[in-house]
């Protein structure tokens, strides 16, 4: 089984990484990896729109995605700033789409932009991280 990994991060903030299966059952450990650093961190006010965001992040991973892994990262960027974001070997990026009304899919990052304060891709030799930040209101 993944073990979680906790490291200091140049905020002061302790940071939470677990590298999981690229399977859609990885969704829940993410979600569980995000509640518990929300927890340590008093961000509890965070958690229901945090781990929406993890799960469409972790899930286009997981469907676009190449190799047999991802990996999910929970940073605590200031005071009361998360950043959640997703490693995955394949340097094709996100893509915001419209679907038709009757169209099941594709809504994904939508929703994570309308959740989150910012978020965005950043390109790596070896593939990418997407990311999203949010923000608690008080």
């Amino acid at each position: 089984m993944p073990q979680p990994t906790t490291r200091a991060r140049s905020t002061g903030f302790p940071g939470y990484s677990e590298t999981l299966p690229r399977q859609p059952e990885s969704a829940a450990a993410a979600r569980r990896l995000v509640r518990d650093a929300l927890a340590v961190w008093a961000l509890d006010d965070l958690a229901e729109d945090a781990v929406l965001v993890v799960t469409e992040l972790v899930s286009n991973a997981v469907r676009h995605a190449r190799r047999a892994s991802v990996r999910v990262i929970v940073e605590r960027t200031a005071q009361r700033t998360v950043r959640l974001a997703v490693a995955d070997l394949s340097r094709t990026g996100p893509v915001p789409c419209l679907p038709g009304l009757n169209e099941e899919e594709g809504r994904g990052l939508l929703l994570v932009a309308a959740l989150a304060t910012r978020w965005g891709c950043d390109e790596r030799r070896w593939g990418k991280i997407v990311w999203a930040e949010l923000e608690a209101r008080r």
